[in-house]
Formats: C-alpha cells, sequence, structure tokens
C-alpha cells in the first residue's frame, strides 16, 4: 500500500490543475510547470481537490504512484507559495555577492567563481560584519532549486576538520578530532 501516492493533495485558491493527454499543467500565481506522467497513472480532479490512481498492484506501478503524487504535490506548493534555500558560507575571508542572475563567490581559491543563475531563481546575498555571509535562493521549481543549491555548495563542501565551506542554514557538520599532539 502506497501510503504516500493515497493521500490527496488540497488545490489552493488561485491555482489550476488541468491534463492534456500524459502532461499535468499547473498554474499559479508564482508561475506554471509541468510534468510528463508514465503510462497507467492517471489524476482525478473534482471540488479543489486532486487525487492521483493507479493501474495495478504491481511493484513499478506502486512506486511511480506515490512518485508523482510527490511531483504534482510540489508543483501545487511551488506555484502557490514557492520554496527558498538557505546556504551560509563558513570560512575566513568566503563572501558571496549578486547582479542580476549573476553570483560571484570568494571561497579561498586563486579566482573568484562567478555563477550564471536560471531566469526561474531569485537570488540574495546578506553580509554582515562578524557574521557568515548567506545566499537565499527562492524559486517555484523545487527540482531546479534543488540542483542549483547543489551546484553552489559542490564548489567547497563542508569540511569535517575546521568546518569551512558551504552549508545549509541549520546544517550539522560532524567534525572529526585532527592530530593528537
Amino acid at each position: 500500500m502506497s501510503r504516500i501516492g493515497n493521500a490527496i493533495i488540497n488545490i489552493p485558491a488561485g491555482v489550476t490543475v488541468s491534463q492534456n493527454g500524459e502532461t499535468v499543467t499547473v498554474k499559479g500565481p508564482k508561475g506554471e510547470l509541468s510534468q510528463e506522467l508514465s503510462e497507467g497513472i492517471s489524476i482525478e480532479q473534482n471540488d479543489g481537490v486532486l487525487t492521483v490512481t493507479r493501474p495495478s498492484d504491481s511493484k513499478q506501478h506502486k512506486a511511480l504512484h506515490g512518485l508523482y503524487r510527490a511531483l504534482i504535490n510540489n508543483m501545487v506548493v511551488g506555484t502557490s507559495e514557492g520554496f527558498t534555500k538557505q546556504l551560509e558560507l563558513v570560512g575566513v575571508g568566503y563572501r558571496a555577492s549578486h547582479s542580476g542572475q549573476k553570483l560571484e563567490l570568494a571561497l579561498g581559491f586563486s579566482h573568484g567563481i562567478v555563477v550564471e543563475l536560471p531566469a526561474e531563481v531569485k537570488v540574495d546575498t546578506q553580509t554582515e560584519k562578524g557574521k557568515n555571509p548567506i545566499i537565499t535562493l527562492s524559486s517555484h521549481d523545487k527540482q531546479l532549486l534543488g540542483m542549483v543549491t547543489a551546484k553552489i555548495r559542490s564548489f567547497r563542501k563542508p569540511e569535517p576538520y575546521k568546518g569551512k565551506g558551504i552549508r545549509f542554514v541549520g546544517e550539522e557538520v560532524r567534525r572529526k578530532a585532527g592530530k593528537s599532539a
């Protein structure tokens, strides 16, 4: 039994869900997203509630049932509320600034890193004296936002000895003891 796939999706006001063949399109105040459905998986919409159904109880259909329900729910939440992720730069001399859709990072390398962000992702940087710089990324597309944050984080992952690197705000980094004297 798929507990995730059987859960209903509440559609908030201002969001419309339409299905054209195998493609589900969700439109809302924040934007528009679409997703191709696998063969057999279908959606039913009535009274502001969306239900995802599968044709059989095979292992493959059960897996896809939960997957597509989660993807469609993320599309509904993204187009109505949006998603945000915050990255924190921990390290001496680590800086972040942005101009338009370009994010400029100084991460202790001999050169700065410039990241060209997609148009769907909004960026904001905060730098306060005595605190670590914070990069705030927001988008209506959860998958795209996760890929962009993973790409930025891959430039300098948190290391376990001093804890330096790019980490999510609130993330705990497991620390190791250094060499014993």
